[in-house]
C-alpha cells in the first residue's frame, strides 16, 4: 500500500543530510559551545556557522538572530519581550482574528496583564481589512503581530502593504511576523519589508523538532522572558541546543536552494490537487488556491462527513492529514480560523487540511482522490443512518 504523507504543515520529515549532521554533533561534536576546551570551540564553530547560513537567507546580519525552542517559544519572545519593553510608550497592541494559538493565548495572557487588544477582522479568504488596520493603529500602539502565511487554509496576508500602513500612522510601533508558514516557501527579507521581529521554527522546513529562531533588528527594544547564565547576550537563557542548530542552519540553507524549481512544483501540485477535489461531490475548497495563496496547503471541506471520521478512514488507508478543526471529546473546538472567515458550521466540523512537500509526488495525490472518491460516499452513507 503506498503512503501519502499530506501533513506537512503539522511537521516535515528531516532531510537525511541534515539527519547525518544533527548526529554528528550529537554523538561526536558533542561539546558545549560555552566550554573553552576544544570540544567547546568545535560547538562554538557550528552555531557561527548555522547563524551565517540563516542571516545569508533573510540578507541580515548574524547578531540579529535569537535560537529559541521552537515558533512557540519564538513568539512569545517578540510578543511578551517587546510588549514588556515598551509598555511605558503604550498599553495597545493590534494582532489578528486568525492566528495560531502561540500568538493568541499569548496576546490573552497580555490582556490579562493590563494591555489593550484589537483582532482585525478577515474576509472568507482568511485575509485582513487593511482599512480596519489602519483605523485600528493609533499613538499608543506599541506591537502589530500577524502571520504571513495562515497555518490551515495557506491565506497570505498582505504584510507589505500593512507596514506601510502602520508606518504612517505610528512610526515607533514595532512589527512582528509569524513566518513560520512561509519561512522556505517565499523570499523574506526582513529589513526590505521595514519589520522588526520575524518568528521561524526548524520541523517546518525539513529540520529538527525543538528548534527555532526569533529575528529581532538591531536596536529593537525587547526584554528577555527567561533568565539564567547570560547566554546569547542575555536574550535566551540555557545551554546552546548546538545539534539542533546545526541541523536548523542547514535546513535553511537547504530550503532556498533550487527556490524557483521547488516553488513551481509545489504549486502545480497544488493546482493538480485543487481541480481534481473539486470536482469530488460535496468538497468545497476553502479560500484562495492560485498563486495568492502558499503553495503547500489547501483546505477542503467535506459536506456530510465530520472531519475526525475522514481523517481515521484516510489513516487506514496509509494517507496522514489533519482536521481542519481541533476537537477534544468534552470540549469541541471549532477551529479559530474557519469561524471567522465565516464557514458554516456544518462545513467547519467536516474540514481537512492536506500539506505537501517537495518530496510530496503526484502519484499520492492520485491515490488520496482515489481514496476520497471511494470512502466518502460510504462515509456519508453511515452517517445518514
Amino acid at each position: 500500500m503506498l503512503e501519502a504523507y499530506l501533513d506537512n504543515s503539522a511537521t516535515t520529515k528531516c532531510s537525511e543530510t541534515v539527519k547525518d549532521l544533527v548526529v554528528r554533533v550529537m554523538t561526536g561534536d558533542y561539546g558545549n559551545a560555552s566550554s573553552m576546551h576544544m570540544k567547546g570551540v568545535e560547538a562554538e564553530q557550528y552555531i557561527k556557522n548555522a547563524t551565517k547560513q540563516i542571516a545569508k537567507t533573510l540578507r541580515c546580519t548574524e547578531k540579529e538572530i535569537i535560537y529559541t525552542s521552537g515558533g512557540t517559544e519564538s513568539n512569545n519572545l517578540a510578543l511578551i519581550g517587546a510588549a514588556m519593553a515598551n509598555k511605558r510608550a503604550g498599553m495597545h497592541l493590534i494582532t489578528t482574528s486568525v492566528e495560531h494559538p502561540s500568538i493568541k493565548n499569548t496576546m490573552v495572557y497580555l490582556e490579562e496583564e493590563g494591555f489593550r487588544i484589537t483582532y482585525l477582522k478577515v474576509d472568507k479568504n482568511g485575509i485582513i481589512d487593511l482599512e480596519q488596520l489602519k483605523e485600528a493603529v493609533d499613538d499608543e500602539t506599541i506591537l502589530v503581530s500577524m502571520m504571513m502565511v495562515n497555518n490551515e487554509m495557506g491565506a497570505v496576508e498582505p504584510i507589505e502593504e500593512a507596514v506601510k500602513i502602520i508606518r504612517e500612522k505610528n512610526p515607533k510601533a514595532l512589527i512582528h511576523v509569524d513566518a513560520i508558514q512561509a519561512y522556505g516557501k517565499y523570499k523574506i527579507i526582513p529589513k526590505r519589508l521595514g519589520i522588526d521581529m520575524l518568528s521561524v521554527s526548524g520541523h517546518k522546513i525539513h529540520g529538527p523538532k525543538g528548534i527555532g529562531f526569533l529575528y529581532v533588528k538591531e536596536k529593537t527594544k525587547i526584554k528577555p522572558i527567561s533568565y539564567g547564565g547570560g547566554h546569547q547576550k542575555g536574550m535566551r537563557h540555557g545551554t546552546l541546543n548546538t545539534p539542533g542548530i546545526a541541523g536548523l542552519g542547514l535546513a535553511a540553507e537547504e530550503s532556498y536552494d533550487k527556490f524557483e524549481e521547488k516553488i513551481d512544483y509545489l504549486y502545480g501540485l497544488k493546482e493538480f490537487f485543487v481541480e481534481e477535489v473539486s470536482q469530488i461531490e460535496g468538497a468545497y475548497v476553502n479560500g484562495k488556491t492560485g498563486r495568492d495563496s502558499a503553495p503547500h496547503i489547501v483546505s477542503v471541506s467535506f459536506e456530510g462527513v465530520r472531519s475526525e471520521v475522514l481523517l481515521h478512514a484516510l489513516e487506514d488507508k496509509q494517507i496522514y492529514v489533519s482536521a481542519g478543526s481541533a476537537c477534544s471529546s468534552n470540549h469541541p473546538a471549532l477551529s479559530n480560523t474557519l469561524v471567522n472567515i465565516g464557514l458554516p458550521t456544518n462545513l467547519q466540523e467536516s474540514t481537512i487540511r492536506f500539506s505537501f512537500c517537495v518530496d510530496t509526488t503526484k502519484e499520492e495525490l492520485e491515490y488520496t482522490l482515489k481514496s476520497l472518491k471511494e470512502l466518502l460516499p460510504m462515509l456519508r452513507k453511515y452517517r445518514r443512518h
